[in-house]
């Protein structure tokens, strides 16, 4: 299944090829405020789906012809794992890695969805690059999670990528400008992906590909994120994890189109202004 936002926040459903607008069959107001109605259906999603699709408010709906939102606009956080990968660690020349590190936070508000563009800032003389990641999306709350019961915590998974300006600055500043996390185009409920320890991630700037790896080679695995993550900080509904990058992060420039795609996840381009 797939579940996304649509329209100003209108919120969809795909089941078995076919796509549907849900937002009065679950009592949705998409124009309430503070935006989560995601994150309250996620903490909710198999009571209030149940015989969804069945629903006189339900109504079918044709996927190409919306405008897909960002999936979650506000989550309670955004969780990222730094240089997850060895190999992008040798490239960035990075004395950091994930395991010893652990995990920083960017800022909820540098979300973007699949229809916006990546939004670059005034930094003369300042490179900004596209990072490839696969984003977790939690479906459960937890504290202290252990490895053996991770993935009962997962309520999906998305394309993710982190935006991020190179310079001196925290990390946590360079990464989070407005725009500096594209994140969808839908999310892929957890039983479409039997093994999300074995998933193809590539990135493409203008067709050429830059980017191209597998979750296998993480340095800390799905499991040991959301333990290390759920150790220190309560995991809740709709909290997104991006895993990391991994070799061949690169600058983009205005102008560019940067197309993103995960096996069994989904894909989305996305222009750079």
């Amino acid at each position: 299944m797939h579940l996304f936002r649509f329209d100003g926040g209108r919120i969809g459903i795909t089941v078995d090829g076919a796509s549907y607008d849900i937002t009065e069959a679950i009592g949705i107001d998409p124009g309430a405020w503070p935006p989560v109605q995601m994150v309250a259906l996620i903490a909710d999603f198999a009571r209030r789906t149940q015989g969804v699709t069945r629903h006189a408010g339900t109504r079918p709906i044709d996927i190409a012809g919306v405008r897909l939102d960002v999936p979650i606009e506000w989550p309670n956080k955004l969780i990222a794992f730094p240089v997850n990968y060895a190999k992008h660690g040798e490239e960035m020349k990075s004395t950091s890695r994930a395991d010893l590190s652990g995990f920083f936070l960017k800022a909820n508000s540098s979300l973007s969805g699949p229809g916006d563009p990546i939004v670059l800032p005034e930094l003369p003389g300042r490179e900004i690059h596209h990072e490839c990641e696969l984003g977790i999306v939690i479906g459960k709350q937890g504290r202290n999670v252990t490895r053996e019961q991770a993935f009962e915590y997962i309520f999906g998974y998305a394309c993710l990528i982190d935006v991020s300006a190179r310079g001196p600055e925290e990390r946590v500043m360079r990464k989070s400008y407005d725009t500096f996390c594209p994140f969808g185009p839908w999310i892929t409920t957890a039983d479409e992906v039997p093994d999300p320890g074995n998933l193809q991630a590539k990135l493409w700037v203008n067709g050429e590909l830059r980017q191209n790896a597998n979750t296998r080679d993480l340095i800390v695995d799905i499991p040991g994120m959301i333990e290390r993550s759920s150790s220190v900080a309560t995991l809740f509904p709709g909290d997104i994890i991006a895993t990391g990058t991994p070799e061949g992060v690169g600058p983009i420039k205005r102008g560019d189109q940067v197309r993103i795609a995960i096996e069994r996840v989904g894909e989305m381009t996305l222009a750079v202004r």
